[in-house]
């Protein structure tokens, strides 16, 4: 996972126009071929090109713990992404689990265009990107074709509405194998009406369902992210818990009764009624 020098940028900021606004690549000054991807100034991927193991941003950590507890360390996966970024998650499954087969699906193609400029992948990485939507690219997937599929999709600050319902759940489920694991990145706030609507979305699909976020965040005091964990087998809860008490920001584990509380009545998501999530207030996802 380490590009020859003659690839490297030069460590100063970026500003480029894609699909979804202003792109802004910034250099850390403080890690030598590492940057940050804002678009409209939302943090939106960070990327260490000399250790894609380093994770920045706390729910790609929790994403990571997902990927981490799917197998034994160092197994090979097939692992789909929806939605691309800068390639965080698919340069730290290569870096972990080398071998493994992985496709990217982005929408936004400057801003593919732009990350594959900047900040290229290794030819050998066993990663595949692909430009085109990722409900749309899901639809015509083969049945049981990925070990895990992460979904970490914002079409600006939200998340589409195409890609909340049971319809949508359905073909996640139907490209998983049996044994498959769907991770999807949410943000939501106090009263919880969207990822309240969430758990019964994907409840009516997959019978096992975990959430990671942070205590603050879970007991409404800030909205923030929350990563969903979903499968038909029973998903591995204490190695999660762990994972997420150890971080440098500790996050909580919610899984059985608790969970099922915390949706409540909420009712599943439709197609026909589906709505984007909640924006995020001022200031909530801020550099």
């Amino acid at each position: 996972m380490h590009e020859e020098p003659a690839s490297v940028p030069e460590p100063v900021p970026v500003v480029r126009a894609v699909d979804g606004g202003t792109a802004r690549l910034l250099p850390d000054l403080d890690r030598a071929r590492a940057w940050l991807l804002t678009v409209d100034d939302a943090p939106q991927s960070y990327v260490d090109l000399d250790e894609p193991r380093h994770l920045e941003f706390e729910y790609v950590r929790r994403l990571a713990h997902v990927i981490d507890c799917a197998a034994d360390e160092g197994t090979p996966l097939t692992v789909w992404h929806l939605g691309g970024g800068a390639l965080t998650l698919p340069r730290y499954v290569a870096a972990t689990r080398p071998g493994s087969a992985q496709h990217v699906v982005e929408a936004d193609g400057a801003l593919l265009a732009l990350v594959a400029e900047r900040l290229p992948i290794p030819d050998d990485s066993g990663i595949t990107v692909h430009g085109a939507d990722a409900r749309r690219w899901l639809e015509a997937a083969p049945d049981g074709a990925a070990d895990l599929l992460i979904a970490d999709v914002f079409g600006g600050s939200t998340v589409p509405a195409h890609l909340t319902s049971v319809e949508y759940a359905r073909q996640a489920a139907r490209v998983l194998g049996a044994d498959g694991i769907y991770a999807v990145n949410l943000a939501d706030g106090a009263p919880f009406g969207f990822l309240r609507s969430q758990l019964a979305t994907l409840a009516t699909v997959f019978p096992e369902l975990a959430l990671i976020a942070e205590p603050s965040v879970l007991r409404g005091r800030r909205f923030g992210n929350t990563v969903l964990v979903a499968s038909r087998r029973p998903l591995d809860t204490a190695a999660l818990a762990r994972r997420a008490a150890a971080d440098a920001f500790p996050a909580r584990v919610e899984h059985g009764p608790a969970l099922r509380r915390r949706a409540g009545r909420a009712a599943p998501v439709r197609d026909s009624g589906a709505v984007p999530s909640p924006r995020p207030p001022d200031g909530a996802f801020s550099v």
